[in-house]
């Protein structure tokens, strides 16, 4: 029986340690020309929940790729990425999906970040992505991105997820929920992060290959 991630199987498993439709998507479409099946944590059984509880995006990425990695058996990728706002002294920052309390709607967290920006000027704020690729043993590789614009006024588009409907991005006078996939993936900071990655996904193939011939299946 060939093991799924044998360096002689071209077509190698990858996961994406995410639930988040929008995410699966977008990276689904970045790496769609890539010899690789990429999975999400929807194909698979219930697994315990990784802690984000790290000081950086950094931290959470790989923890949360780290973890995925080994519990699965098969390469995993994950994503930490946030909103920082200058008015708010970067926050939310990395408790971005947690900023309105846990469980709650995209919604209730703009509609929180609004009410906090009511009345200050300042909107100035930036996207932050960091990637972090783990094999089930051994180290991870990182990757990142940056976006900067400023918070709306008010929600504006119905694309997009998260923070998308108030982050508007001056350039394209649009903001992310405004954005087809390919204007977001262009210029987002998830989609630069991914570009970064994507330039150089062959040799993250072979590296990849590589990590795991040296593990025991």
């Amino acid at each position: 029986m060939t093991h799924p991630n044998d360096r002689t199987n071209k077509n190698l498993q990858m996961v994406l340690a995410t639930r988040n439709e929008g995410k699966i998507v977008e990276y689904q479409d970045l790496l769609k020309d890539f010899d690789v099946q990429i999975k999400s944590l929807k194909d698979f059984g219930p697994i315990p929940q990784v802690e984000e509880d790290g000081d950086t995006f950094d931290d959470n990425a790989y923890k949360q790729a780290a973890f995925t990695a080994k519990v699965l058996g098969i390469p995993a990728l994950a994503d930490d990425s946030g909103l920082m706002v200058k008015a708010l002294g970067g926050l939310p920052g990395v408790h971005s999906a947690r900023y309105a309390g846990e469980g709650t709607t995209d919604e209730e967290k703009n509609l929180k970040l609004l009410g906090a920006l009511k009345g200050i000027e300042e909107r100035e704020a930036t996207f932050m992505c960091v990637i972090s690729i783990a094999v089930p043993r051994g180290p991870a590789l990182t990757y990142e991105g940056k976006c900067d614009g400023i918070i709306a006024d008010e929600m504006i588009g119905d694309k997009g997820f998260g923070y998308d409907p108030i982050f508007f991005y001056p350039p394209l006078n649009k903001s992310f929920a405004q954005m087809s996939t390919e204007e977001k993936n262009r210029v987002s900071h998830r989609g630069k992060a991914m570009g970064e990655l994507r330039s150089e996904f062959d040799k993250v193939l072979i590296w990849l290959n590589q990590r795991l011939a040296e593990e025991p299946f």
